[in-house]
C-alpha cells in the first residue's frame, strides 16, 4: 500500500485511542533486594566520610560496595545532579533511562539505580527518603526524577547565545577529572545522564513538555543509597539553587549539599553479596 498523507483522524479514531496501556517491563519477575535486612544493617552505621559540595559546583567521591551514602540538604532548598560508575571501570555507569522504564519517571525507597548495557545490574538502593511524603502533586510532579538529563553548555548556547560554566554537566566533568586525573574534555565523555536529587518535575498536561517547579527539600531531608558495587560518584548542586525559575545562570540563590558515607557493622550484611553483570551471551544473534 502507498503511503497517505492524509493527516485526518480515521473513522475508527476513538477506538484506537480506547486501547488499555502495556506496562513495558513487568518488572514481577525481579529478584527484589531484601529491605528488611537494608533496615537491618542501616540501624547502627557508623559514618567514615563526608564531602561538601559546594554552590553551583561539583564534587567526586568513592563508595566502597556494602556501604550506605546520603545526599544531604544543608542550608537551603537545593537540587543536585547525581552520576554513578563503577569505580573499577567507568563504561559501566548509571543508566537513567533503563532506571526509568523499569521503576518510574520518580524513584523512591525500593527503587534501584541501573548500569549501562551490556553489564544491566543494580548500582545503588533507594533505602531511605525524607521526602517520600511528597508523592504525585496536582501538577503531576514528584521528586528525584530520572527523566530529565543535567543543565549543560551547550544546551545553554543554543538557546541563549552565550557560555556559563557551571552548568551541572561542567561541574561533574571538573569533578570527575579532578578525582581521576583526566583533563575535562576526557572526563566529559563519561558524564551521564543523571538522578535529579530533590528535583520536582513532571510534565504538563496539555503540551507534555518537561517542567521543574520549587524543590520541596528542607534543611536536613536527605536521601539514601545503599551501594550494590564500588561506586564512583559525582554530584552538583545544580546553579537552578531549587529549580522553581530557571537554571544555567547565576540568578538563582544556591546552597552547598552534604555527602555522607556509613559503613554497617561487620556481619550485619553477612547474608548479602554483589550483584553480578547481565549473564547474556552478546551473541546478538550471531555465531
Amino acid at each position: 500500500m502507498p503511503p497517505t498523507t492524509d493527516v485526518s483522524p480515521p473513522s475508527d479514531a476513538a477506538q484506537r485511542r480506547a486501547k488499555p496501556p502495556v506496562v513495558v517491563y513487568p518488572v514481577e519477575t525481579l529478584r527484589l533486594r531484601d529491605m528488611g535486612m537494608l533496615n537491618a544493617a542501616r540501624e547502627n552505621m557508623a559514618r567514615i566520610d563526608e564531602i561538601i559540595v559546594p554552590a553551583r559546583d561539583a564534587r567526586a567521591f568513592r563508595v566502597p560496595k556494602g556501604h550506605f551514602f546520603r545526599v544531604i540538604s544543608l542550608e537551603g532548598s537545593q537540587v543536585g545532579d547525581l552520576n554513578l560508575w563503577n569505580a573499577q571501570d567507568l563504561s559501566e555507569q548509571f543508566f537513567s533511562g533503563k532506571t526509568r522504564a523499569l521503576h518510574a519517571t520518580h524513584v523512591n525507597v525500593g527503587d534501584r539505580l541501573w548500569s549501562s548495557l551490556p553489564n544491566l545490574r543494580p548500582m545503588a538502593t533507594i533505602t531511605h527518603d525524607t521526602l517520600a511524603w511528597y508523592g504525585w502533586d496536582d501538577d503531576g510532579a514528584g521528586i528525584h526524577d530520572v527523566i530529565g538529563t543535567r543543565c549543560d553548555p551547550y544546551t545553554n548556547r543554543l538557546l541563549k547565545g552565550d557560555d556559563y560554566h557551571h552548568c551541572c554537566h561542567s561541574n561533574l566533568a571538573r569533578a570527575l577529572a579532578a578525582e581521576t586525573g583526566m583533563t575535562v574534555q576526557d572526563a566529559e565523555s563519561h558524564v551521564h545522564d543523571v538522578l535529579n536529587v530533590f528535583m520536582c518535575t513532571g510534565f504538563t498536561k496539555d503540551t507534555h513538555r518537561y517542567f521543574m517547579k520549587a524543590s520541596p527539600v528542607r534543611p536536613g531531608d536527605f536521601i539514601e543509597f545503599f551501594a550494590e558495587i564500588d561506586l564512583l560518584a559525582a554530584l552538583s548542586a545544580c546553579p537552578g539553587g531549587d529549580c522553581g525559575t530557571g537554571h544555567s545562570s547565576d540568578e538563582a540563590k544556591c546552597y552547598p549539599l552534604l555527602v555522607q558515607i556509613f559503613q554497617p557493622d561487620a556481619g550485619s550484611l553477612s547474608d548479602w553479596r554483589s550483584p553480578d553483570k547481565s549473564t547474556y551471551s552478546r551473541a546478538h544473534g550471531l555465531s
